[in-house]
């Protein structure tokens, strides 16, 4: 009986603080602990995760409520979206941020599991769809999709990226379950297998395939642009937890703004702090999140999205990963909402800015933007050794790309830069006269 008495007693004195899942409480005057699950690699959603942290604004905005209560963060950071989906439904991560496809799964298993999670706002998106692409070996003699029939082609089922190589294969008339050998791998696994020839081509959303160019260990096949559909990142919450602590998180959506903010008003600055935390070259983080960069943060949760992200159910009921999902119940705005108050109408109607070329000189806190690829080629061809990274956007989707790994087009007097060699070879075919030449060439016309 004693031992039982003891047993129970230590059970009631644990319950505070596990009775709420990420949230420990201990009534007035105790201190809760907020567990935010992120994806530090996964460098689109910074503004919730990796630079947010790195800044504090979430701490500042909690130790600002002046409720009674004093606030810990818990920030727990994960390969993948599938763990903080897991660790959500199991009452243990009370935020969490992750792709538009793993967002569904985590809106299907959420509603599953009678633990229902809800879309509170978003991060990093591309209304085209250029956060996925598709790469190659650099020495791969593949030009187009087509030419993965028959191929081994690595992707991350269930992922953006798996989505990006499913529709741009039917497009091209290719059957993703018969005409290739999917092999479904982590990132790193597909990248590893890609250098060393076990798969043919490997399809990833950021930041793996602009990683893979900048080392030189890849080139792009398919921009995932070419779709013209929206991908993007975003927050999702315990709809419990929501419900009961929504000052918390709103305070955490302001936050989020504040670091949407400062990565708006210091690019350079932001990637650099992302590069130190996450160890990948602050090059290849400037290419996504810069001032040009392939993906746009805002917070509002845009109507494009929402409804990018009910076509997006489709790939994953084919796949098997979920049934149907009621993406409006899943999609809840009010509280980011209240959290921006009236400057969310505006972030909600802005358009994100066109791509510009821009260049990175070392050693400089800031970068040069030009007008056209031509007019950064002929600055590149003058400071060869002063050049960080030089970026220029594809003269068709517009997706960012880094200029000595674009597919270059002379056309009459213009220089064309294009992401994948059938997009150059697309507009090549419809404009008389233009051709596709070396990076090397490009540089000396510019000069």
């Amino acid at each position: 009986m004693k031992h039982t008495a003891a047993a129970t007693s230590a059970v009631l004195l644990l319950l505070p603080l596990t009775a709420c899942g990420g949230t420990a409480e201990a009534g007035d005057g105790s201190t809760i602990t907020v567990t935010v699950g992120y994806q530090s690699k996964t460098i689109n959603t910074v503004t919730a995760g990796t630079l947010l942290r790195s800044l504090g604004y979430f701490e500042k905005q909690l130790d600002a409520l002046h409720d009674g209560h004093t606030y810990k963060v818990d920030w727990q950071d994960y390969a993948t979206g599938a763990p903080i989906t897991a660790q959500m439904t199991a009452g243990k991560i009370d935020i969490g941020s992750m792709g538009d496809f793993p967002l569904l799964i985590n809106a299907a298993r959420g509603k599953q599991l009678g633990k229902p999670t809800r879309l509170v706002s978003v991060t990093g998106y591309n209304l085209r769809g250029g956060l996925n692409t598709i790469v190659t070996s650099p020495d791969s003699k593949l030009g187009s999709l087509e030419d993965l029939r028959g191929k081994k082609v690595s992707t991350s089922i269930g992922s953006a990226a798996d989505g990006t190589l499913v529709r741009a294969l039917q497009r091209a008339g290719l059957d993703p379950d018969k005409d290739i050998e999917k092999l479904n791998q982590q990132p790193a696994v597909g990248a590893s297998a890609l250098a060393a020839g076990s798969t043919d081509a490997l399809s990833q959303f950021v930041a793996w395939p602009g990683l893979l160019a900048f080392q030189g260990k890849a080139k792009a096949l398919y921009d995932g642009a070419q779709l013209n559909l929206p991908t993007f990142h975003g927050v999702t919450a315990r709809e419990d937890f929501a419900k009961k602590r929504p000052a918390v998180l709103e305070a955490f959506l302001k936050a989020q703004s504040e670091a949407t903010d400062y990565l708006t008003a210091h690019p350079v600055t932001a990637a650099e702090k992302v590069a130190r935390a996450t160890s990948l070259p602050a090059e290849v983080v400037y290419l996504y999140n810069g001032a040009h960069g392939i993906a746009t943060f805002d917070p509002a949760i845009k109507p494009q999205l929402v409804s990018a992200l009910k076509e997006d159910v489709s790939v994953l009921k084919s796949a098997k990963l979920t049934g149907d999902v009621d993406v409006d119940a899943f999609v809840d705005d009010q509280y980011v909402r209240k959290a921006l108050g009236p400057t969310y109408t505006k972030r909600l109607a802005a358009t994100p800015a066109p791509a510009a070329s821009e260049v990175w000189p070392k050693g400089a806190t800031t970068t040069r933007t030009f007008k056209s690829p031509a007019e950064l080629l002929s600055y590149v061809g003058k400071h060869r050794s002063g050049i960080r990274a030089a970026y220029v956007p594809d003269a068709t989707t517009g997706t960012l790309w880094f200029a000595d790994q674009a597919i270059w087009v002379t056309d009459g007097d213009q220089l064309l830069p294009f992401v994948a060699p059938s997009t150059a070879q697309s507009y090549v075919a419809e404009h008389g006269g233009a051709r596709v030449i070396t990076y090397a060439d490009a540089l000396e016309r510019a000069s």
